[in-house]
């Protein structure tokens, strides 16, 4: 049973796999994505906060999900190029994944129960952000509405120690 954040491994874009373990020593803020969504501007947002603080060891990584109204119809790379284009993001896109239901990626299923939001510990919609430390411990969870910007300070914070 895998228990800590290093013990996962997830696909980027392109399906290569990659071990969270090569993020150790990093402030990562996971995120669940989509194209067709409301809430797309934070993307541009998460763009912003990653170029600041990335030499401070500050990655973004967001996962693409389909799981909300039909939300994300591109496949990854697809996502990957869109969210290039449309809103200037150079951070990993990673695989397309489902973030709720029995076909939960095992990455989601560990955050969510690890860190529950609001009533519930599923994710209830799309850009539920988690914002997990250096030491791979999950710090804070934050709400889809919630823009990236209103947190810089829980992410300086994190990344300061």
């Amino acid at each position: 049973m895998k228990t800590h954040i290093y013990d996962f491994t997830v696909h980027d874009d392109a399906g290569i796999p990659m071990q969270m373990k090569d993020f150790e020593g990093k402030v990562i803020l996971i995120v669940n994505s989509a194209s067709d969504c409301a809430l797309c501007n934070q993307l541009s947002e998460l763009e912003f906060l990653f170029q600041k603080y990335k030499d401070e060891g500050f990655v973004v990584l967001v996962f693409p999900s389909d799981d909300f109204m039909n939300s994300e119809p591109l496949d990854a790379s697809e996502a990957k190029i869109h969210y290039y284009r449309e809103y200037g993001v150079t951070f990993p896109v990673m695989e397309k994944v489902h973030v709720k239901g029995d076909s939960i990626h095992s990455l989601f299923r560990h955050l969510t129960e690890s860190k529950t939001g609001l009533l519930t510990s599923s994710v209830k919609w799309n850009f539920t952000k988690f914002l997990i430390s250096r030491e791979g411990r999950i710090v804070k969870r934050l709400p889809p509405r919630k823009s990236p910007l209103t947190f810089e300070d829980d992410l300086i914070r994190v990344l300061r120690g």
